[in-house]
């Protein structure tokens, strides 16, 4: 999960942790990337959009970029909700798209579409 937000991490990673994953955890893009780069490739990443050093679409941009990340499902999860927004996102290659405020449901919704929900989480 990345975002500029403790707060935000804290709810979006402890949803994925009840659905069974295990979520590292980043303040801005250039984090993200860093953990990428460490060598710690998720099935998933949930980031933000607006956030300081590195925004979420310049994420989304650099990690599609590598064709060693090509497999990583990318979700943002943000405040931006304008339809152009959205496009924007999802062109760079995000797969999905949760507006913020959002439920623990559509989180799990969204991971439903992906067949991203672990096999104990299908209920």
């Amino acid at each position: 999960m990345i975002d500029d937000s403790k707060v935000m991490r804290r709810i979006v990673a402890g949803i994925l942790e009840d659905l069974g994953y295990e979520v590292q955890q980043a303040g801005h893009g250039r984090e993200g990337l860093d953990v990428l780069e460490g060598g710690y490739v998720p099935d998933l990443v949930c980031v933000d959009w607006n956030m300081p050093v590195m925004d979420g679409l310049q994420f989304v941009s650099a990690v599609r970029s590598n064709p060693s990340w090509r497999q990583v499902t990318i979700m943002m999860v943000t405040s931006e909700s304008e339809h152009g927004q959205i496009v924007k996102a999802l062109a760079a290659g995000a797969h999905e798209y949760v507006i913020k405020p959002f439920t623990a449901d559509a989180i799990r919704d969204k991971l439903a579409l992906l067949g991203l929900l672990p096999q104990e989480a299908v209920l």
